[in-house]
């Protein structure tokens, strides 16, 4: 399995939005994204610019249904 980058939350939801995805909304520091047409949503926390443990990170990809070798794709472009 590849290693995860570090990222932000913020980078994190520009890194989706470019897989498709879309804010729903926000709550305080959490943004909710959805992918048109599919049921889910995947909640990022976005605290300043700190990055997101490695555990946080991997379960987002795991609800945003992306590989981490998709998301490495999507983080190069």
């Amino acid at each position: 399995m590849n290693q995860l980058p570090r990222i932000s939350g913020k980078d994190l939801i520009e890194v989706l939005q470019r897989g498709g995805f879309e804010i729903s909304r926000t709550r305080g520091s959490h943004y909710y994204l959805k992918k048109p047409g599919e049921s889910g949503i995947v909640v990022v926390p976005v605290h300043g610019n700190h990055a997101l443990p490695a555990g946080t990170l991997g379960l987002k990809l795991r609800q945003a249904g992306l590989s981490v070798e998709e998301f490495s794709k999507l983080v190069q472009g």
